[in-house]
């Protein structure tokens, strides 16, 4: 119903910001929340930032509260992910996922039936 296509990872260093972008197509892409997920190697899938259809509601876990911002921009059908003061320990692949509006934002993978491939984001000290 909504296929996902993340874009704008790469190498940055420690302390320095980046912006990936989260492109959707299909029908109706303002019916859905919106989240990011990252995975290391060797880690499971964390969450990372999740948005409301309206872009009214977020949520971010503590490791990336106060330097991370997700926003949306339903009339270009995209979803942006903010990252400041990166760390070494953001280091990952970042997924966009997506499903229908509801009453609550969901932290969990299986909460997500829509997926991106990924991007590589790489901090280096």
């Amino acid at each position: 119903q909504v296929q996902l296509v993340e874009s704008g990872g790469g190498l940055a260093q420690a302390g320095g910001s980046r912006r990936l972008s989260c492109a959707a197509s299909g029908r109706t892409f303002s019916s859905y929340n919106i989240a990011w997920f990252r995975q290391a190697p060797g880690k499971e899938r964390e969450f990372v930032a999740a948005i409301s259809w309206s872009g009214m509601s977020t949520s971010y876990p503590d490791s990336v509260k106060g330097r991370f911002t997700i926003s949306r921009d339903n009339a270009k059908n995209t979803v942006s992910l903010q990252m400041n003061s990166l760390k070494p320990e953001d280091t990952a692949v970042y997924y966009c996922a997506a499903n229908l509006k509801g009453s609550s934002l969901y932290y969990t993978p299986s909460r997500y039936p829509y997926w991106g491939q990924g991007t590589q984001v790489t901090v280096s000290s």
